[in-house]
């Protein structure tokens, strides 16, 4: 359910299982908005990147029909990306709550180094 971002725009929190899911199926594109030194230690295997210190809306992959769902370390960047997002008029408004703390805590698979 969508609700107010607190950083603008809208934002609908998904739990990891949520995002799981939606990626074993093909129906979401996950984006992780964390630095590149925090991807090198670990990520979510498949996720695009694209660190919010460079972040730029309009360079997003083309999520191809899929749904496109934010990441970062615990769930505020990827709020902040939403945001970004839409303030330039695109649509995402899907980010994972907890971020990869919290698909590490589901017991999720995490690529290490």
């Amino acid at each position: 359910m969508s609700e107010p971002n607190p950083f603008g725009g809208r934002i609908t929190h998904l739990s990891p299982e949520e995002v799981r899911a939606g990626l074993e199926d093909g129906t979401m594109l996950l984006v992780d908005v964390r630095e590149p030194h925090e991807i090198q230690a670990e990520r979510i295997p498949g996720a695009a990147v694209m660190p919010l210190s460079a972040f730029d809306p309009g360079a997003l992959p083309d999520p191809a029909g899929r749904r496109l769902v934010f990441s970062c370390r615990s769930g505020q960047r990827s709020q902040r990306a939403a945001a970004i997002a839409q303030s330039v008029g695109l649509p995402y408004e899907e980010h994972m709550r907890g971020g990869i703390i919290g698909w590490r805590q589901a017991g999720f698979k995490i690529d290490q180094g």
